[in-house]
């Protein structure tokens, strides 16, 4: 049995996330992001609908049956949905045992504690998206990138990614000197907005 627990991860990433939305202007909510489909608003959507379905994951419902997106919210309304998804995210994983329940997530059955990592990943990931879109306004955690790339270098191969399904493009070359932030875009295969 792996003993990684990430849930204090996810929960500094959720963390992250919430201040990151605490700092969006109404004129930003249109705003490109470097998930090329997604505008801030987008963004900000699919950041609570996948917090949403986490959290039915971990409660032991269908979170497949969740759609990953929210629909409904007010421009106004995003920190207030992102707390609200993010509590019952910390409830529905507050159990040991859902750590090594099986779950089911897009990319197939896991345990529970392989599951809420890769979402770990999604959330660091998007909170980068986020920065990027907004102008980089807070530092972000440097550990939870660390995490992140390297469970995106197990899981997501750079073989493949052609699938039009996969969220992901293929791997950009980070910037010399590059940050863990930036190393995880690239894997990712974002090119960062920010330019210093």
């Amino acid at each position: 049995m792996n003993a990684m627990d990430p849930r204090p991860l996810y929960a500094r990433a959720a963390e992250q996330i919430a201040s990151l939305i605490g700092t969006v202007r109404p004129e930003q909510l249109d705003g490109a992001t470097p998930c090329t489909d997604f505008d801030v608003r987008v963004l900000l959507s699919h950041m609570v609908g996948g917090t949403r379905r986490i959290a039915v994951i971990g409660a032991g419902g269908d979170g497949l049956a969740v759609r990953p997106f929210a629909e409904g919210v007010p421009d106004d309304g995003w920190s207030a949905a992102y707390d609200e998804a993010g509590a019952r995210a910390r409830a529905g994983w507050a159990d040991d045992a859902r750590l090594d329940a099986l779950v089911r997530v897009p990319w197939g059955e896991a345990p529970g504690r392989i599951a809420l990592a890769g979402y770990v990943m999604e959330a660091v990931t998007h909170s980068w998206d986020l920065s990027e879109a907004l102008g980089r306004p807070l530092e972000l955690d440097p550990e939870l990138a660390e995490f992140a790339l390297a469970i995106a270098g197990r899981v997501l191969p750079d073989e493949g990614r052609e699938d039009p399904e996969l969220p992901f493009g293929s791997v950009v070359p980070a910037p010399e000197g590059a940050d863990a932030y930036e190393r995880l875009a690239a894997w990712m295969g974002r090119r960062p907005l920010v330019t210093v």
